[in-house]
């Protein structure tokens, strides 16, 4: 299935060693963005993931479009400029807990992208539409192009999955950037806020309470992570309930959990599972992907999916 995603990927460079970024003296380089994550783990899965972007005509343009074609991920609907430049993040080395991480993404290329530019994609045989609440953070262009393209994912009848993924820092105010994202949550068919996240843009404490908020928005699918708990599911008129959390034998990297759980969701509905088994798939490629330290490399084929499930333990 031909699935779209719209964000922006970004060029990674991750320290070698332990220490502050300003200090360390290696990297390694590679990609980043939660959507190019949720996109990788899609394509692993089977399914044919559209980006939708704008690059620069740079060096790090051009490995994240080389890592795309790699990856297995469609890139008719990347587009390129030479009036800026390729956003770039850097990932502190952290043997226990979250990384520091560094943003270098103002002015980027992927910020100048405007309706305009959405009105002349062409979408013909996409099937669903994945957004994130990042991109729209980005530059209000970007808020404007990511309104335009699910309105007309909606005029498609595309189901589209909208994952918060709340960066503070990139919003004018906290005020601002609950009101637009639970703008956004109308109407789309999957919302997949963390607890914690779910908190802050509702007031409500439980997942049953999130849940019933976006519900009374029109959204049919919320599904809650609840951190070591697993995750809440809670479908309009429906099933609801909770998918415990998949057992780990270490836990290496937690950044990326939350864009694993999201592809293993979307590609359970893509392929018409229900609200429930969806759930736990994507707690199990949650819990695959934060055994290990890159953003992505972890996320499993089909075949090592199955397998990890059968042994009980990611």
């Amino acid at each position: 299935m031909k699935i779209i995603l719209m964000g922006e990927p970004m060029g990674l460079f991750m320290a070698n060693e332990t220490g502050s970024l300003s200090e360390v003296n290696g990297f390694t380089a590679s990609i980043a963005g939660a959507e190019y994550n949720v996109a990788v783990g899609l394509a692993r899965l089977g399914h044919t993931p559209a980006y939708c972007t704008r690059l620069g005509f740079d060096p790090l343009g051009e490995r994240i479009l080389r890592g795309m074609r790699q990856n297995g991920i469609a890139t008719d609907l990347v587009m390129q400029t030479e009036e800026a430049l390729t956003g770039f993040m850097m990932k502190a080395f952290t043997q226990k807990g979250d990384p520091d991480i560094a943003y270098y993404r103002k002015g980027s290329a992927a910020s100048t992208i405007t309706p305009h530019d959405i009105d002349k994609l062409d979408l013909y045989g996409c099937e669903r539409l994945h957004v994130t609440g990042i991109f729209p953070a980005v530059s209000e262009s970007a808020l404007a192009a990511t309104k335009r393209l699910i309105q007309r994912a909606q005029a498609l009848e595309l189901p589209i999955s909208f994952d918060p993924n709340l960066r503070p820092q990139l919003w004018a105010s906290e005020k601002k950037m609950i009101a637009t994202l639970n703008g956004l949550a109308q109407g789309v068919e999957t919302f997949l806020p963390g607890i914690g996240e779910g908190r802050i843009l509702t007031g409500r404490d439980t997942p049953e309470g999130v849940a019933e908020y976006y519900h009374s928005l029109g959204v049919k699918n919320v599904v809650v992570k609840t951190g070591k708990e697993g995750a809440y599911f809670s479908q309009l008129g429906g099933k609801a309930g909770y998918s415990p959390a998949f057992p780990v034998r270490e836990k290496v990297d937690t950044v990326g959990a939350g864009d694993g759980f999201a592809a293993g969701v979307i590609s359970a509905l893509a392929e018409g599972e229900t609200l429930e088994e969806a759930t736990f798939r994507g707690n199990v490629i949650g819990a695959i992907q934060i055994t290990h330290r890159s953003d992505n490399e972890g996320l499993p084929t089909r075949e090592q999916l199955s397998k990890i499930i059968l042994e009980g333990t990611a």
